[in-house]
């Protein structure tokens, strides 16, 4: 099994004020983790929570493309596994299209638990981005 995640979210925001939420830590934890990420490649990172999630800054294309490596315990014999996380960011007339491919599941339990994740972090994200004024 491989399967990925892929969600798209729209918003009103430009890419640039989009692409601040998915690179600054201090807004980066107002909706996703908190961090000590910073937008350069080859940089490690990690994200805190009720467990501790191993990045590497992959790809930057700023206000466009973001990606990291995730590295994490499986759900299913807690035994480490390997992703990637890609963020692509679309101008629109009216804003911006976010879109968020996670690959390299091979449990099912885990690619179940972390769409189940990012469907309610996107939510966080849209509900934090719609209080801010364009």
């Amino acid at each position: 099994m491989q399967k990925a995640i892929k969600h798209t979210w729209h918003f009103n925001q430009s890419p640039q004020e989009v692409w601040d939420y998915l690179t600054k830590p201090e807004l980066m934890e107002q909706w996703l983790m908190k961090s000590d990420f910073k937008p350069v490649v080859g940089h490690k990172f990690s994200f805190t929570c009720t467990k501790i999630t191993y990045c590497e800054v992959l790809e930057v294309k700023p206000f466009s493309l973001l990606s990291y490596s995730w590295q994490a315990n499986s759900a299913v014999g807690n035994k480490p596994f390997n992703s990637k996380v890609v963020w692509t960011l679309v101008p629109t007339e009216s804003g911006t299209e976010l879109q968020l491919v996670h690959n390299g599941f091979t449990v099912l339990e885990d690619y179940a638990g972390h769409d189940k994740g990012w469907t309610t972090l996107g939510k966080q994200l849209v509900e934090l981005l719609s209080t801010i004024k364009t």
